[in-house]
């Protein structure tokens, strides 16, 4: 149990970052790497306002806007500027780096002398207690509006836009603005989930976005391949859970002896094989219906 329940609040903390990875990866149909910068331009937010006395759910707030802001950045040089969204996402992520610096004024500020979200509970809370509440309430927020949101007419416009730009543009749709707002969102969420991290490790540091990405592909992808993809509603329940099966992952190989340097290595060989999995399932399929013929 000392494993696992700090395992399961980290997983949900992430899945709030994973959940962002899954509306530009999948809603979307693009791979943006802006989430490395705007991860610990969230964490940066709230370290800053939280050690100037602010109220720490308005520095979650208002780490949330900054991240909608850079996405809105990321959104303007792909569909303004016409820029590869990749690159645009790269470009956005350099920027972000001397903007975090300046926000923080350093390259990492501590959170352990200042009232944090998991500070004001009572003190009969334990404190593993109180980062499973924290992330249970995340998610259960975030997944229930992006839900509600992605049912609305707006909200299906910015899926039908990764599903097929042309067939949306045809029935009247701006995909820019959808494009932009999709992006807005995500970085949004990965910024939240960059706050809340920073939060419960009692630090926030220029460095903490690398490797986000991949962190977040490894969650949706293990989550997809695990629980499936019937419907949106599923699609969320499985990134949030693949989220929580990433981290047990990386806890159990951790106990069992694996360096941390070696982590991300771990993590990108991982993702590898969970997004070759489809590959090696239909080629088992037609030898499997070559063998019954």
């Amino acid at each position: 149990m000392d494993l696992i329940i700090p395992t399961i609040s980290q997983g949900l903390l992430w899945a709030v970052m994973a959940i962002g990875v899954y509306i530009t990866f999948r809603v979307l149909d693009i791979a943006d790497l802006t989430v490395e910068g705007s991860f610990p331009l969230g964490a940066a937010t709230a370290a800053a306002l939280l050690t100037g006395g602010h109220n720490p759910i308005t520095a979650i707030v208002a780490a949330c806007f900054a991240g909608m802001i850079s996405g809105t950045i990321t959104g303007f040089l792909h569909t303004k500027l016409k820029i590869p969204a990749l690159l645009a996402g790269i470009l956005t992520m350099i920027a972000l780096y001397s903007i975090n610096l300046r926000i923080m004024g350093k390259a990492n500020i501590s959170l352990l002398q200042v009232d944090t979200i998991f500070t004001i509970f009572p003190v009969s809370f334990d404190v593993q207690s109180i980062v499973l509440i924290v992330g249970l309430i995340a998610v259960s927020i975030v997944g229930l509006v992006s839900y509600w949101f992605f049912g609305t007419e707006i909200g299906a416009a910015i899926r039908a836009t990764g599903f097929n730009q042309h067939m949306i543009r045809a029935n009247g749709i701006n995909t820019d603005i959808t494009i932009m707002l999709g992006l807005l969102l995500s970085n949004g969420l990965v910024a939240i989930s960059g706050a809340l991290v920073a939060q419960n490790n009692g630090f926030a540091d220029v460095g903490m976005g690398v490797g986000t990405i991949v962190i977040g592909l490894a969650s949706v992808i293990i989550g997809e391949v695990l629980f499936g993809t019937k419907s949106f509603k599923n699609c969320l329940i499985s990134v949030v859970l693949g989220s929580i099966v990433y981290r047990v992952v990386i806890a159990v190989v951790l106990q069992m002896g694996m360096p941390p340097n070696d982590l991300k290595l771990f993590t990108a060989v991982l993702v590898a094989l969970a997004l070759s999995l489809p590959l090696f399932q239909a080629k088992l399929n037609n030898r499997k219906r070559r063998m019954a013929k």
